[in-house]
C-alpha cells in the first residue's frame, strides 16, 4: 500500500494536535469571558494557535502537490463521499483561522490587544458576525472530523483495508 510522504503525515498529526488544544483554549476563553476572566495571553495564544493550524494546513496542502498522494482505495460511492470529506476538511481549516483573524479585527478583542488592556475584551460578541460564523465553523469542523474518523475506523475494522497505514510514519515489516 502507497503512504503519504513523512512530511505530509507529520503535518496531518500536528495539525489535529493543534486543533485539539486550539479548541480546548478557546472553549476555555469563551468560559472566562462569560465569568469576566478573560486574558489577553489566553486570546493571544488561541490565535497563535489558530494561525499555526493556518500555517500547517497551508504547508500540508504545498506538501500535497509537490509529493502526490496515494491513489483513492477504490471507486465507490463511498470512496467519492470521503474525497469530499477531504475536501471540506481543508476548507474549513483555511477558513476557520481566517475567521478568527476577522473576529480580532470586527470586534473589540483587537483593540484590547493592540492596548495590551484586558478591560477592553468585550464579555458578549453582539453584532460580531464573525463571532457567529468561527463558532458555527468550529462545530461544522467538529461534525466533519467526526465523519472522517469514523471513515478510517470503518476501513481499518470492517472493511480492514490497513488504510490507516498510509498515515502512519511506522514502516510496514
Amino acid at each position: 500500500m502507497e503512504k503519504y510522504s513523512n512530511r505530509i503525515i507529520i503535518t496531518h498529526w500536528l495539525t489535529l494536535a493543534l486543533l485539539v488544544a486550539a479548541w480546548f483554549l478557546g472553549d476555555s476563553l469563551d468560559d472566562a469571558r462569560h465569568e469576566g476572566g478573560a486574558t489577553i495571553t489566553g486570546y493571544m495564544v488561541h490565535s497563535l494557535v489558530g494561525g499555526a493550524v493556518l500555517l500547517l494546513t497551508l504547508t500540508r496542502i504545498a506538501f500535497r502537490r509537490t509529493d502526490g498522494a496515494p491513489p483513492p482505495m477504490g471507486d465507490t460511492l463511498l470512496d467519492k463521499v470521503a474525497k469530499g470529506v477531504h475536501h471540506l476538511l481543508y476548507v474549513l481549516l483555511i477558513v476557520l483561522p481566517l475567521s478568527g483573524i476577522m473576529q480580532v479585527l470586527t470586534s473589540k478583542v483587537g483593540k484590547a490587544l493592540m492596548a495590551g488592556d484586558a478591560s477592553l475584551l468585550p464579555k458578549k460578541f453582539e453584532g460580531v458576525a464573525a463571532h457567529d460564523v468561527h463558532e458555527i465553523l468550529v462545530n461544522v469542523l467538529i461534525a466533519v472530523a467526526v465523519v472522517h474518523v469514523l471513515g478510517a475506523l470503518k476501513h481499518q475494522f470492517v472493511t480492514k483495508d490497513n488504510i490507516m497505514a498510509r498515515m502512519s510514519l511506522r514502516n510496514k515489516k
